[in-house]
């Protein structure tokens, strides 16, 4: 399938991310989709980390999922890993279609997403129109682990072949 367009993934920091190693962990976090792989870099002994870095990922099928999994670097072994959720786009690109060929100002909440049993979301997220495009902020739970979080941003940038080829496919 051809690609759509590219989806951007700022992860912003992780927050009260359990101990892997003895004294510390040094986590990193690592964005998955099909066989796409990007991960931020690796900070070192913290478990409140601010990556702040700016992953990117082609966005070919709508419904593969898209895993977050942070993991502990370590030096002699395997690296640990620390916890994992899933990322939800699907509201995010029906947002985007529904807002396509409208003239929206700054600020603008096109919608709100709320946390579920079938969403790893910790609160409550906004769809927001800014400067030109629409982002959503989210903090997302870590499944498989006793706590921790992740904050991130994400945004579409869709690949225009014409005006809707983009939405002809979601």
């Amino acid at each position: 399938m051809e690609m759509l367009g590219l989806l951007k993934i700022r992860v912003h920091k992780g927050i009260n991310l359990p101990l892997k190693d003895t004294f510390h962990s040094d986590p990193y976090v690592v964005v998955s989709m099909g066989d796409q792989r990007v991960k931020t870099r690796c900070k070192k002994n913290n478990c409140n980390p601010v990556w702040d870095d700016e992953l990117t990922l082609a966005l070919k099928y709508p419904d593969v999922p898209i895993v977050l999994t942070v993991y502990d670097k370590d030096t002699f072994s395997r690296d640990d890993k620390i916890g994992e959720a899933e990322i939800d786009i699907k509201p995010y690109l029906e947002a985007l279609e529904m807002s396509y060929h409208q003239d929206l100002p700054d600020g603008v909440k096109v919608d709100k997403v709320q946390p579920g049993r079938d969403s790893c979301l910790a609160k409550e997220s906004f769809i927001i129109w800014e400067n030109g495009k629409m982002i959503q902020d989210m903090t997302l739970m870590l499944q498989n682990v006793q706590c921790g979080e992740v904050k991130l941003q994400i945004e579409v940038i869709p690949k225009m072949l014409s005006e809707d080829a983009f939405f002809n496919v979601i």
